[in-house]
């Protein structure tokens, strides 16, 4: 095949220059064909791990819109695993220029293997193929990064994708077919962890309003004690003031006023509210699903309903059991 032709099959995004004199003789490089980028689940993975990402450093302000685009600099990277692991990276923090930020990336994958325990040899990734754009291996990399610090999230599973290897050698460009295996098969544990909310909505909907009434009564229970009350879960915690000072009953937090608005008067301002909120939630461990900050604000009810539920779990059913172990709502 030849290369002109190959490289109008491939259809790149982030093309640049032709294949052929982009890849060194003697080297390998994949890609991904538009058939395969166009896979449900591929896209599904990838939304996933985009969210998770946005989730995660929200309190940052940082925003990832495309993988392939936004993690090559180590930039993200470097934030996103200072995030997960706890830890401080000796790094430049703004890097301009490509050695500095073939430098910064190395640094910061360098900590992610430790943290992950695999041998640079053995990773499926690697700081070239990172920098050069390479999807797959960047897909590989946020893949083990959420197995090791976010083992709940919910990847979908089996994800396969159809690649093509390209060859450059002294007779021209070779290419063949394969299979990359992202994420592995379901088990019956892989099942047990779907999140609970996601099968209720869409198998018994005629059961959400009563487990809504439930948390209704539990939360009014709860904010009894303040002169406080809730009709509706859909709209009354969209501002994150009631969601705080249910956290602060129920877990024992004093929130400062100086802390969060007690009378938001803006969206930015519901959004620090809800977004102390969650991470309270998230130092305590309760919360194993990841939640945006910005589906409470627009009243979603779905993952209202997830961060409820969360607290819901620890106090109300723990209560109802007397110790005993409490599972997802029936």
């Amino acid at each position: 095949m030849e290369a002109e032709s190959l490289y109008n099959l491939l259809q790149l995004p982030q093309a640049g220059p032709p294949v052929e004199e982009e890849l060194p003789q003697g080297q390998k490089r994949k890609y991904v064909p538009p058939t395969s980028r166009k896979d449900p689940k591929f896209e599904e993975l990838q939304k996933v791990l985009m969210e998770w990402i946005n989730t995660e450093l929200f309190p940052e302000h940082i925003v990832v819109r495309n993988l392939e685009e936004d993690m090559f600099d180590g930039l993200i990277l470097h934030h996103l695993f200072q995030k997960l692991a706890g830890l401080k990276l000796e790094v430049e923090e703004i890097a301009l220029t490509e050695a500095s930020q073939r430098r910064k990336l190395a640094l910061v994958l360098e900590a992610a293997n430790r943290s992950l325990q695999v041998e640079e040899q053995q990773a499926r990734w690697s700081m070239e193929a990172i920098f050069s754009k390479d999807l797959l291996a960047t897909l590989h990399l946020l893949v083990a990064l959420a197995r090791r610090f976010q083992p709940a999230l919910p990847l979908p599973t089996n994800v396969q994708v159809e690649v093509i290897t390209m060859e450059r050698t002294k007779s021209g460009l070779k290419s063949e077919k394969s299979v990359e295996q992202l994420t592995e098969c379901s088990t019956e544990q892989d099942q047990s962890k779907k999140d609970v909310f996601d099968e209720l909505f869409k198998l018994a909907p005629q059961k959400v309003n009563a487990v809504k009434e439930a948390i209704v009564n539990f939360v009014n229970q709860k904010l009894d004690r303040l002169g406080l009350s809730v009709q509706s879960l859909d709209t009354q915690f969209a501002d994150g003031v009631i969601l705080l000072l249910l956290i602060g009953q129920l877990q024992g937090f004093f929130l400062h006023l100086k802390e969060f608005y007690l009378t938001p008067s803006s969206p930015a301002e519901m959004l620090h509210n809800v977004t102390l909120a969650l991470e309270l939630l998230k130092d305590e461990g309760l919360l194993s699903y990841p939640v945006s900050p910005e589906d409470i604000v627009n009243k979603d009810a779905k993952s209202t309903l997830r961060v409820l539920y969360s607290l819901f779990s620890k106090h109300k059913l723990r209560e109802s059991t007397d110790g005993m172990s409490c599972g997802s709502p029936n």
